[in-house]
């Protein structure tokens, strides 16, 4: 029998900020596409319109993920990490290659990003884990009264292990910056739930110098671009091209912006990719200082509004899947902005909502829906 106080609990908050970034986005992918109509050269193709159609079907994904009781989740959630693992393997054997990345399974004519399902699977997993050993711990707490530090290496291997799995079947496609991705879901996570001392020390250490042995397997345009970041003007008109473009677009966006559709670098072709990785440079240029602000601001209020809906669940899986979830829209914003700031390196992280893609809009719709679900459900669990 439905229960009407789901109705009463709706987060219309949370889908607002959903529908005004998603709109922002369609408003900036018809600019990125069509800004060169104003200088009488020829537009680009549609994908604003298909970008609309892959929100429409987002948004039905985001209804149904909302529908059912969020804890089928944590019932679900080994068989829902397992059929992940197997479309990133399917990927590797029978993926479509694209631009040297093999990152695409076609169903029919429609392809997506198996990589981008395993940010939510990932979390998922997680929070099922890190939800289970809470309650042990409080167990203890409560039966010996010894204060617990957190959760130590002996606990933390098997998360480690679920997260390196999908991270080296991406880095292998290779897609380095949805790994990247993942592995800071994975960290935001688990410094959420609090990790003893010396467990803290052990990952740190033994994460810097994985790093320094990552060096060595990147591939050279993967170095190259580490390179770049440090000094772009080293290669202004090959790798350091992007980076440099999507600079002096920002810049010459000053404080009020040139207006919608009339963003100089973005209608020359002078900015690469304007439509995916560097969709921000495009709305930092027409709209400036003030409306890039403005645009922050919602997604700063999505990602507080995500962390109140953790702090108000009233069990603690929802409340680590709303921090998983929350985490995963935060670090992708973070990045996608900071490269086009030339404050991150460019490793292809898309702008949740706003950048071109159907696998990552999808995937973004049905976290925010795994959102309204835990804050719709949270007076079914007393605290």
């Amino acid at each position: 029998m439905f229960d009407r106080r789901l109705i009463q609990h709706f987060d219309w908050v949370l889908l607002g900020l959903t529908l005004v970034l998603a709109g922002i986005g369609i408003l900036t992918l018809y600019s990125a596409v069509n800004a060169s109509a104003v200088l009488g050269r020829p537009t680009g193709p549609p994908v604003y319109l298909k970008q609309l159609y892959s929100f429409g079907v987002a948004t039905i994904a985001m209804v149904v993920t909302f529908l059912f009781n969020y804890k089928l989740l944590h019932r679900w959630g080994g068989v829902i990490y397992g059929f992940s693992i197997v479309l990133l393997l399917a990927v590797l054997f029978a993926g479509k290659e694209v631009s040297g990345s093999q990152r695409w399974l076609m169903l029919g004519p429609l392809s997506f990003q198996p990589s981008e399902i395993a940010k939510i699977t990932v979390a998922i997993v997680l929070a099922r884990y890190f939800s289970d050993h809470m309650a042990i711990v409080l167990a203890r707490y409560f039966s010996d009264h010894m204060s617990q530090e957190g959760f130590g290496l002996r606990n933390l291997w098997k998360p480690l292990f679920w997260c390196l799995i999908p991270f080296l079947l991406i880095a292998r496609q290779p897609d380095l910056g949805t790994g990247l991705v993942i592995l800071l879901i994975a960290a935001s996570m688990t410094l959420f739930v609090k990790v003893e001392r010396r467990a803290m020390i052990c990952l740190t250490g033994a994460g810097v110098f994985m790093c320094s042995v990552a060096w060595f397997f990147l591939k050279e345009y993967q170095k190259q671009r580490i390179a770049i970041f440090v000094d772009p003007g080293k290669d202004p008109l090959g790798a350091g091209y992007h980076i440099i473009q999507s600079k002096i677009a920002v810049g010459s966006g000053m404080f009020w912006g040139k207006g919608f559709l009339e963003g100089t670098q973005n209608a020359l072709s002078f900015l690469p990719e304007q439509h995916t990785d560097f969709i921000f440079s495009v709305l930092a240029e027409e709209w400036g200082f003030l409306g890039s602000a403005v645009f922050v601001g919602f997604y700063v209020a999505t990602i507080v509004w995500g962390l109140s809906i953790a702090m108000r669940s009233k069990e603690p899986f929802g409340t680590v899947l709303a921090v998983g979830i929350t985490s995963m829209l935060f670090w992708q914003a973070v990045i996608n902005v900071g490269m086009a700031l030339g404050l991150l390196p460019v490793v292809g992280v898309p702008l949740p909502l706003i950048s071109y893609g159907g696998s990552s809009l999808l995937v973004t719709s049905i976290g925010i829906g795994i959102l309204m679900n835990i804050s719709m459900r949270r007076f079914m669990f007393k605290s």
